[in-house]
């Protein structure tokens, strides 16, 4: 049996641990660059519309502004869900994959720590082998049939 088990599996665990948080931590630059991305094009947007507006010297074709601005900013926020639902689904894309990636690796670290080299049987043999000991603990306190302190 391995002696340096519990280090080589808590190696696995902390370096699937450091992957996740990092898989996490790209997600959410991911979001914030999206975001930050759509509200860029907003500011832009809207400080064009202001400058015209300041320009506007026909009255009553500024009159008719709220209406032409409502349809624009509608068209505009279904452009904005569509980016946004875009970069969501490639952000979690690309987080699902890394974390297939990372589990895989988890796997076989911790294949190879019970000197398995990816047979199931093998590692399972190792795992009951290594568990021996604390068989005992896990069944719990036994039960010698009675109750305490209460009516049956």
């Amino acid at each position: 049996m391995n002696n340096e088990l519990p280090l080589q599996l808590y190696k696995a665990n902390a370096e699937l641990q450091l992957q996740i948080n990092r898989l996490l931590q790209e997600s959410g630059r991911h979001w914030l660059d999206a975001m930050q991305q759509i509200n860029t094009s907003r500011v832009l947007e809207s400080g064009m519309r202001i400058q015209g507006l300041q320009q506007a010297a026909d009255w009553q074709a500024l009159a008719t502004l709220p209406a032409e601005l409502f349809w624009r900013m509608c068209q505009g926020q279904v452009g904005d869900g569509r980016e946004l639902g875009e970069a969501a689904a490639k952000t979690q894309a690309a987080f699902a994959d890394g974390l297939r990636e990372a589990l895989l690796a988890w796997q076989q670290s911790v294949s190879e720590a019970f000197g398995a080299s990816g047979d199931p049987a093998s590692a399972a043999r190792i795992y009951q082998q290594w568990m021996q000991p604390w068989a005992g603990l896990a069944a719990g306190p036994q039960d010698d049939g009675k109750k305490q302190g209460g009516r049956s």
